[in-house]
């Protein structure tokens, strides 16, 4: 089935979005990226950064496969000038993947005005070389990567959206596609459920280390990811929001455990472990919605599906976001937010499957250039922050990778 008329990259990959990244690589530059992006008035020119001064290896493996995700077609680098990221690394990076990339110095360039006018024109010179490169192909479902979230779980997420976005994970695997869910921290308790599905003994063994770190790490920071919110909304525990979160990874073998960073080279299922391998740090952010979609972007999703039962209004940069909820008011009171009405499962107008084959509908409508809820409202929110974690996974189905 074809889905979309994709953008073809040098490695082979496909995206559903052709985007102008302008990345700064220090929060010193971040005004003048956020100005050049205003400025460049294009849907299609989005603002990634790195607010940290000084190096970590996370961040620049994370920016290395940002970069170069299938939905971009170029980048402007923006540096300050004396900060410790490697911009040499990434441009080289970037440069090495067929794609159009040029670096400002604002040290260099003069100051905030002057850099803000250079960068500009550096973003006109890359938009320019997108175009004389551009190549559109078809895209099958094979080609597609989705990703899955959840964020303001209540007690309708379990019941209506999250096991309809697991109904439309099944289909997609089914078609060939790339699904990944993740939330390690969410899904404490499940282990014995997902192993029972991986796809080897390996694959097994990984998934209960992965939850078992994910425990003693959210244990050593003394805070969970059970919130108040959470309670507000009906959930009573932990373990009945795990339960919840769980189900929208559909009922498929798990063929992997992977790592940020790592894209899967073949099809089926994959848990995202985004938990750091060191105890918790200064400095270091307790896990966001945000930085886990950006994570799920770093694997090469080519979109995210997120479940929200208090409700949400993020996007992302670079890669669409599908809002579901399965709360009916929630829908009610937030439809400007809200692509997917999960919540006529609660009332009784639709089964989880009719929900599942409207997500599963809207996943190629998007692929095919339709925009979500999020990219209609202009939401592009991005973080990335310093953290320290593996940047290969602990276990992958063999033929997989």
């Amino acid at each position: 089935m074809i889905v979309a008329n994709g953008y073809l990259r040098t490695d082979g990959r496909k995206g559903i979005r052709n985007v102008v990244a302008v990345v700064y690589l220090v929060e010193c530059a971040h005004h003048v990226a956020r100005r050049v992006v205003d400025k460049a008035d294009d849907d299609d020119v989005h603002l990634l950064g790195f607010p940290g001064c000084y190096p970590n290896d996370y961040s620049l493996r994370m920016m290395k496969a940002l970069t170069t995700h299938p939905n971009v077609g170029g980048v402007v680098l923006i540096s300050l000038g004396c900060e410790g990221f490697d911009r040499d690394g990434l441009a080289a990076s970037i440069f090495e993947s067929g794609r159009p990339v040029e670096t400002v110095v604002i040290q260099e360039a003069g100051g905030t005005r002057s850099g803000i006018d250079v960068a500009l024109a550096a973003v006109r010179r890359v938009q320019t070389e997108m175009q004389r490169l551009e190549r559109r192909v078809p895209m099958q479902l094979s080609d597609l990567t989705i990703g899955t979230i959840c964020g303001g779980s209540d007690g309708t997420s379990g019941i209506a959206a999250n096991p309809a976005v697991g109904r439309a994970f099944d289909r997609l695997v089914d078609a060939g596609a790339i699904c990944i869910f993740e939330e390690t921290g969410e899904m404490i308790g499940c282990e014995s459920a997902m192993a029972a599905r991986a796809a080897s003994p390996e694959i097994a063994s990984a998934i209960d280390t992965s939850i078992g770190n994910a425990e003693t790490y959210y244990r050593a920071m003394g805070y969970g990811s059970f919130s108040p919110g959470n309670a507000d909304g009906g959930l009573s525990t932990l373990e009945e929001k795990s339960a919840g979160a769980y189900v929208k990874s559909g009922s498929r073998p798990i063929n992997g455990v992977i790592r940020p960073t790592q894209a899967p080279d073949g099809p089926g299922l994959y848990l995202l472990d985004v938990v750091p391998d060191t105890p918790p740090k200064f400095g270091f952010p307790n896990i966001s919605d945000n930085a886990e979609i950006v994570e799920l972007m770093s694997c090469g999703a080519h979109l995210t599906l997120f479940t929200t039962g208090r409700g949400s209004v993020v996007g992302s940069a670079i890669a669409p976001v599908i809002k579901i909820t399965g709360n009916p008011e929630t829908y009610a009171r937030m439809k400007e937010d809200m692509d997917i009405d999960a919540g006529r499962v609660m009332l009784g107008e639709a089964t989880l499957d009719q929900v599942g084959d409207d997500i599963f509908n809207l996943v190629l409508a998007v692929a095919g250039g339709a925009q979500s809820k999020s990219e209609d409202l202009g939401h592009r929110e991005f973080i990335l922050n310093y953290k320290t974690i593996d940047a290969v996974g602990p276990a992958c189905h063999p033929g997989s990778l």
